[in-house]
C-alpha cells in the first residue's frame, strides 16, 4: 500500500504480511532498485521515503522474492519486461 508521509515529498509504503516473513524491503526506479529495508510493527511492514513528483515503479521484497504490490492496482511493465508496481506523486 502507498499513501503520504507526514512530512511533504514523501511516501510512505506498506505491506502486511503473515508471521512466517522475516523481510520486507522496497525497490523502485527511485532508489535505483536497490532494497529499502521496512520496519515491522505488528504484522505491517513499512518505511517513508522522499519522492520527486511524478511515476515511480517499484516492487516489494519478501524474504528475497519480488512481488508487486497486492493493494496498488496501477502496474507498468519495465524496459524488462516484468510488471511493477507504479506510485504517482503529485
Amino acid at each position: 500500500m502507498i499513501m503520504s508521509g507526514r512530512k511533504k515529498g514523501t511516501v510512505r509504503f506498506s505491506l502486511r504480511c503473515g508471521d512466517t516473513v522475516r523481510s520486507v524491503c522496497v525497490a523502485g526506479d527511485f532508489s535505483d532498485w536497490e532494497a529499502l529495508p521496512m520496519r515491522k510493527r505488528e504484522d505491517t511492514f513499512a518505511v517513508t521515503v522522499p519522492l520527486d513528483p511524478g511515476s515511480h515503479q517499484y516492487k516489494f521484497i519478501l524474504d528475497d522474492r519480488w512481488q508487486t504490490d497486492p493493494d496498488n492496482e496501477h502496474c507498468a511493465v519495465s524496459e524488462l519486461g516484468t510488471v511493477n508496481s507504479v506510485a504517482v506523486v503529485a
